[in-house]
């Protein structure tokens, strides 16, 4: 295995694997700026919930505590990716709180205080931790917990796509990306030898196919149905 690693052909794919990887997760990230245009220009957050970019917020920064040399080894495209993710979290989260109404805005300060004091915690927790090999358990085990958490939220679109039989609410970009992520880091961590990081993204690689193929399987069944006509001549 050490060979492997040290080969440098095979450190060149596994660094290839995690620039992809980091390259579609800036799509992930850029993508609600739509909506939070919206809710600058009717300076008000309707009927959005900020929830999905605290869970998001948190998983950035135990995924990029995990990446870190005090934790794992030669993961250091992981700490970039959330990173920035983590940033970009950040800030729609208190673009959140500025426009969302009074209850909302208290409860999701909160929220965000208490993803912030939890991640302190975690970080300053599993320093006291000697053991190098048990401190990389602990916060990789909270990783696999994080991310599986994260990839699993779209089973509810799934479900809601299924039932409905319409892509309305799977936009194809965010899965295609989504999609794209994963597998990148699958492979990122099959060639570095990180379950941490290849198991939680083989469920989201599996995760984007379902969701692609449903995409594809529903958009082709809407075409068809909207090719049929109105009115059934029966002269």
């Amino acid at each position: 295995m050490n060979d492997s690693i040290s080969n440098p052909v095979w450190t060149t794919c596994k660094d290839a694997a995690g620039i992809a990887g980091n390259i579609f997760a800036f799509g992930l990230f850029v993508s609600p700026i739509p909506t939070y245009r919206r809710i600058i220009r009717n300076r008000s957050t309707e009927q959005f919930s900020g929830l999905p970019y605290i869970y998001a917020l948190m998983n950035c920064l135990i995924c990029m505590w995990y990446g870190t040399p005090l934790v794992s080894a030669d993961n250091l495209l992981l700490v970039t990716v959330n990173s920035f993710g983590a940033v970009f979290q950040l800030a729609y989260t208190i673009l959140f709180i500025i426009y969302a109404e009074r209850r909302i805005k208290v409860r999701t300060l909160v929220l965000l205080l208490a993803v912030l004091s939890l991640f302190a915690i975690i970080a300053v927790g599993s320093l006291q931790i000697s053991d190098r090999m048990i401190r990389w358990i602990l916060v990789g085990s909270l990783t696999v917990v994080s991310l599986i958490s994260m990839f699993a939220s779209p089973l509810f679109i799934i479900n809601l796509v299924i039932q409905t039989k319409s892509v309305e609410f799977m936009p194809f970009y965010l899965s295609l990306s989504t999609f794209l992520m994963s597998t990148s880091f699958l492979l990122y961590g099959l060639l570095n030898f990180d379950a941490f990081v290849y198991v939680p993204n083989g469920i989201g690689t599996i995760l984007g196919i379902i969701q692609l193929t449903l995409y594809f399987h529903y958009k082709k069944k809407s075409t068809q149905d909207s090719m049929e006509p109105l009115i059934v001549s029966h002269a």
